[in-house]
């Protein structure tokens, strides 16, 4: 049993040897706070200082836009509606679009807005619109994050303005700022705001110029938000998607508009260079049941996912299929019929179930009965 328990040790050991991220010694960074996290996985390739709790500026409305996303998703507030600016929207100062109070614009223009030109009075308007008042908003903001385990994490306001007395509470970390973006890239539409270098709202009378200049000058940017205020520094959550794979850069804290960028595009860089997905493939094969109501089920992937390895190892990837030679009826959706196993030479980099894709009752007794005189009967 000792040697068994040892054999398991040195294969985690291994294993976390090949996926575990690598602290790049050559990777120097302006910002002094840092993370490149795979989008997929949600793996952390490269960290520094990642849990430090710092202000976030506009960055702050990644969480903005999520729960915006969310509540479009769930049927709270829909595509169609328009959203009109109040009084306290259209005072918010910074970067803005100059609503006036009781002005009305779409849903596309206030996500457009503050996507690409980081409004904060279309920001404010968009949390009114959702929760009532910017306070309800930023109470569902603070439990959003606590849902997603960003517990560096603590919002004041739904803009990441630091003008009043309560800004020196509104704080989180690179490494929530990752998992918030995380959480809203898995909503496609976003890209249809996030990847905008520039347009117009008001019927083309007001021009949009996108903040983040990787839109434009970095291969494959998916987004995704830049910050700034003279106490937070320039910030940024980068997003980019190569080969199919997509990472977030996000950095904190740095001293200059290009110190940033230069930062997130070192950390991409670095992760695009490292770093591939591979994506299970198999085959369906059916696994007889016996005694079933139907005689094989073929199983699926219970949840598809890619898995994340050092492009060095791509080459020696390999996968093994294990099934069960036969399983008894009654058989259950998702009740476990093989496994999907992924190596890179003789190490497991991934076990994934394979399951039944729907229920198989067991024949009752007068259809057994029957399928024995058949049998007997004609063979």
């Amino acid at each position: 049993m000792g040697r068994k328990w040892i054999s398991l040790f040195l294969c985690i050991a291994l294993l976390s040897a090949f996926l575990l991220p690598v602290q790049a010694a050559e990777l120097e960074l302006e910002a002094p706070s840092a993370i490149l996290m795979d989008a997929a996985t949600g793996t952390v390739l490269y960290e520094q200082n990642a849990h430090e709790r710092l202000a976030p500026a506009s960055v702050t409305k990644v969480m903005t836009l999520l729960l915006v996303m969310e509540a479009l998703d769930g049927g709270k507030i829909t595509w169609n509606d328009m959203v009109t600016a109040s009084d306290t929207a259209a005072a918010k100062g910074g970067s803005q679009v100059y609503l006036e109070p009781g002005e009305q614009m779409s849903m596309d223009e206030m996500l457009k807005s503050v996507v690409v030109s980081s409004a904060n009075d279309c920001a404010t308007a968009l949390a009114e619109h959702v929760a009532g008042s910017e306070a309800a908003f930023v109470e569902l903001m603070n439990a959003r994050a606590q849902e997603l385990g960003m517990a560096d994490t603590h919002f004041v306001n739904c803009t990441g303005l630091d003008d009043d007395a309560d800004a020196a509470e509104h704080l989180t970390s690179a490494y929530d700022i990752a998992l918030m973006s995380r959480a809203l890239l898995s909503h496609d539409a976003i890209r249809n705001y996030t990847t905008i270098w520039m347009d117009t709202v008001r019927g083309g009378q007001f021009g949009l110029s996108n903040t983040n200049k990787l839109v434009r000058f970095y291969d494959g940017t998916t987004g995704l938000k830049t910050g700034f205020t003279s106490g937070a520094g320039y910030c940024l959550s980068a997003s980019a998607m190569r080969e199919g794979m997509e990472l977030i850069a996000v950095v904190m804290h740095c001293e200059s508009s290009a110190g940033r960028f230069s930062s997130a595009k070192a950390l991409l860089d670095y992760g695009f260079a490292n770093y591939a997905l591979v994506q299970p493939e198999f085959t369906p094969e059916p696994v007889p049941i016996r005694l079933g109501e139907k005689d094989s089920l073929c199983p699926v992937v219970e949840e598809p996912a890619p898995v994340l390895v050092d492009k060095a190892m791509r080459a020696d990837i390999r996968q093994e299929l294990e099934l069960l030679p036969e399983v008894s009826a009654p058989v259950a959706a998702g009740q476990q019929l093989g496994t999907l196993k992924i190596y890179a030479g003789n190490e497991v980099l991934s076990s994934i179930p394979l399951v039944a894709p729907e229920t198989v009752e067991r024949l009752s007794l007068w259809a057994l009965t029957k399928r024995l005189i058949d049998s007997v009967c004609f063979g």
